[in-house]
């Protein structure tokens, strides 16, 4: 039922009398009123104009948008922006452990993702008062602001219309999806990842073997306060046989995490009972150890069971010999077999092994200018010193390493669940070394068969070291 307004002396019904331009005796200006029966409410605004006939025309073009938007599905009074986003983190929370929905962690990915749309929307913006262009400069916003990546740009605007998409379903939006502007990256950008060099990996690992020595795992004894009843600090060094155990497991985390090319949430949540099995194989007279390990979907990024092995089965062995804590049921990588590492306490470790190694760049920084703000080439692309090797940086080192043995890639993709277009585009960059390889392979012909060859050939070499084979260049190579 329409409301009455006896407080008007002058009003015109237009558009048949859905909708009304009147005056109120208070004011000078003449007002637009119309009932909106989707949304149960009168829609009310100031036209702004002390003229009759203006306000009547104003009025009867604002009634028609009213109407059109009414057909569409667009809500003048809808939800906020930031309503939306706070409907669907909880959607997508019931997902949460389910083999079709989302780990915790990207949950908590997702409300990272949208809080910057928030941010340049507008928290209380009307979802009604939006069009499918109102973010179409997206990456150059989020560029100005926090100089993000376009690939990460590119990642937030997928999540977005996610959302829009479920929006639109649920009838909180009256449009399914954004229009973001086209982003072009160059192919040299395509892949580029921050990993080890197989030199600074040799360094890691060499220097993770004194890391963990008791003369290097030395804390300040603690000694009871008179005064005060409290542990404190005191000047005299002792040797912390649990910061020994920690530095032990998290050198073998790193080991594993390089063999096996586990995401950080997967081997941080891997349990004892995932690893079904070591085995032995004997290649070149040297025993290798293989271990069969099970990801379950409720830990894996794509939600999908995968068993593989991996080399480095030495290294669960000789963890589990050490822990106290190795039932089916524990953590692998835990003090107690409950809980992993707290962030701070990785970050602590890991900050210490790279100064270690002698890579004091490991962090990736923005350069600012004297007024603090952000410095940028000729193409407005952030200007940055440090790299970004991080944990996940394992990964990276693993299957780059793979790719150059030459194993299949849809073999490293299992392995790694993910899929043979994210490893070909990211990971198989046409390095100095591969490039010689390929340079210098070759081939015979016997008997109507072609035989492939490394391209160089062997003889034996007298030098001051001995009798050794070498290996010379062959007249086969084209």
């Amino acid at each position: 039922m329409h409301e009455k307004h006896n407080s008007t002396y002058a009003h015109y019904d237009i558009l048949d009398g859905d909708a009304k331009v009147y005056k109120r005796h208070d004011s000078k200006y003449w007002h637009f009123r119309m009932w909106l029966p989707k949304e149960n409410k009168y829609y009310k605004k100031s036209l702004r104009t002390k003229d009759k006939e203006t306000a009547l025309s104003e009025g009867r073009n604002l009634a028609l948008t009213l109407m059109t938007e009414e057909k569409l599905g667009k809500k003048r009074f809808g939800i906020t922006y930031e309503k939306l986003v706070e409907l669907y983190l909880e959607h997508r929370e019931q997902d949460i452990d389910k083999q079709t929905g989302i780990t915790k962690g990207r949950h908590k990915t997702i409300r990272s993702q949208l809080k910057y749309s928030v941010n340049i929307l507008g928290a209380k913006t009307r979802m009604g008062a939006l069009d499918n262009e109102a973010l179409y400069d997206y990456s150059l916003l989020r560029k100005k602001s926090h100089l993000a990546e376009y690939h990460t740009t590119r990642n937030e605007s997928i999540t977005i219309n996610a959302m829009m998409q479920w929006g639109y379903d649920k009838g909180h939006v009256h449009f399914p999806k954004f229009v973001f502007k086209k982003i072009k990256i160059k192919n040299d950008d395509i892949g580029k990842r921050d990993t080890f060099t197989d030199e600074e990996y040799t360094s890691l690992c060499r220097f993770m073997r004194t890391w963990v020595l008791e003369k290097n795992c030395m804390t300040y004894k603690k000694f009871m306060c008179k005064k005060t009843g409290r542990w404190t600090k005191g000047t005299t060094l002792s040797f912390d046989k649990e910061l020994q155990l920690e530095r032990q497991m998290v050198r073998d985390y790193i080991l594993i995490s390089a063999n096996t090319g586990l995401r950080v949430g997967e081997i941080r949540q891997l349990l004892f009972s995932d690893i079904e099995k070591v085995e032995e194989h004997m290649i070149d007279d040297e025993i290798k150890l293989l271990a069969k390990i099970k990801v379950r979907w409720e830990t894996s990024k794509v939600r999908k069971n995968r068993e593989f092995l991996a080399r480095g089965g030495e290294y669960f062995i000789r963890l589990k010999d050490r822990q106290l804590n190795t039932e089916p049921h524990h953590l692998v990588f835990s003090m107690d077999g409950k809980r992993t590492l707290t962030s701070v306490r990785w970050s602590k470790h890991w900050k210490e092994l790279m100064q270690g190694i002698g890579i004091n760049d490991w962090k990736k920084e923005y350069l600012k200018d004297e007024n603090g703000e952000y410095l940028l080439d000729e193409d407005e692309n952030g200007i940055c010193e440090g790299r970004n090797i991080t944990f996940y940086s394992l990964r990276h080192y693993c299957i780059s390493s793979r790719v150059k043995s030459s194993v299949p890639i849809i073999d490293i993709a299992k392995q790694m669940g993910t899929s043979f277009h994210h490893i070909e585009s990211t990971y198989l960059h046409y390095e100095e070394e591969q490039s010689r390889t390929a340079a210098l392979k070759s081939y015979k012909k016997i008997d109507g068969i072609i035989n492939s060859s490394d391209g160089l050939s062997r003889k034996k070499h007298q030098s001051e070291y001995g009798v050794h084979e070498v290996r010379l260049s062959s007249q086969y190579v084209h």
